[in-house]
């Protein structure tokens, strides 16, 4: 297995992030800046231009609405919600239209069955729907030379992961545990959609989602940058938690059952497993993930910690 270079100087503290989900929804703006009053929306009401386009995907649920609200990068063309969220939606459009200066459609106000009429069956919407735009797509390379100047970036690579709930969990991990991308094969990977968003329960808004063509050669990319590329196989020899896992960091992934493909495998710098208790077969993706994300954001602030010099620690 491929041994890190020598550590590299520990990174400077992380910007800070826009307002959360909760304060957003706190908001209370200037009189000249509140959202206009909700409006009342009809069962079978029209469909907009774009929504009649078919270009748009409807995102619901609490964290996931008000994520793409706060998200200057996202387009959204309705809000709808039920009468008593209508209040606190408005506050959360007009709070992040004040720091962002990006405008939202105006509230609708709506019935349960008028939101239903729009979503997957059986859809926890929580009383609130979006229509909205497709985010822009992120290149890789783009993604890398962002990530230059950062000598503890995390990404994961996820080969062949098809389900949109799985790719929404990983997503919610990623975010929690400060990973800057997820990375998949656009031919085997779900597209942006209203299940994904709300199993990433705001993620999406936060961690990009980059789509490739050919896994393998991206793995060659990320090695190139600096990156330890190391698979994730249950027959490993190699503890994940014995690895070094402080510096550049690419997680890969496969799918439940069929696990990483051969080139992916060989492209990696080298496989490691999760312990796991005798007589269990392995976990499901999103728990591994979870797992090793946990592993990396571990030795990342190990890593820190032994970095800094006194006085300035």
């Amino acid at each position: 297995m491929r041994q890190r270079k020598h550590p590299r100087p520990a990174r400077g503290p992380a910007p800070s992030r826009q307002a959360s989900v909760a304060e957003l929804g706190g908001f209370q703006p200037p009189a000249h800046q509140r959202a206009r009053p909700a409006r009342d929306v009809a069962v079978g009401a029209a469909p907009s231009e774009f929504e009649r386009a078919a270009g748009g995907l409807w995102l619901y649920g609490r964290h996931a609405v008000l994520a793409a609200i706060a998200n200057p990068r996202r387009d959204l063309d309705r809000l709808l919600v039920v009468a008593d969220l209508a209040d606190a939606l408005a506050r959360a459009a007009a709070g992040a239209a004040s720091q962002t200066g990006v405008r939202r459609p105006p509230v609708e106000v709506a019935d349960r069955r008028t939101i239903e009429a729009v979503l997957p069956e059986g859809a926890v919407h929580q009383g609130l729907a979006a229509l909205a735009r497709p985010l822009a797509a992120v290149d890789l390379e783009a993604l890398i030379a962002k990530l230059a100047d950062d000598d503890r970036a995390l990404v994961v690579v996820l080969d062949q992961v098809t389900d949109p709930r799985n790719v929404g969990a990983v997503l919610r991990s990623a975010e929690a545990f400060a990973a800057a991308a997820v990375i998949a094969q656009d031919r085997h990977a779900p597209d942006e959609s209203g299940p994904l968003a709300k199993a990433a329960s705001g993620a999406l808004e936060a961690v990009p989602l980059v789509r490739v063509v050919n896994l393998a050669r991206t793995l060659r990319s990320l090695k190139d940058a600096g990156f330890f590329c190391i698979g994730l196989a249950g027959e490993a020899s190699a503890r994940l938690g014995d690895l070094d896992l402080g510096g550049r960091t690419a997680l890969v992934l496969g799918a439940e059952g069929d696990g990483l493909r051969r080139l992916v495998r060989e492209t990696c710098d080298g496989l490691a497993r999760i312990p796991i208790a005798p007589g269990i077969d392995s976990l499901n993706l999103s728990a591994a993930a979870a797992i090793a994300l946990y592993e990396c954001a571990r030795a990342r602030a190990l890593a820190e910690t032994a970095a800094c010099a006194p006085p300035g620690c």
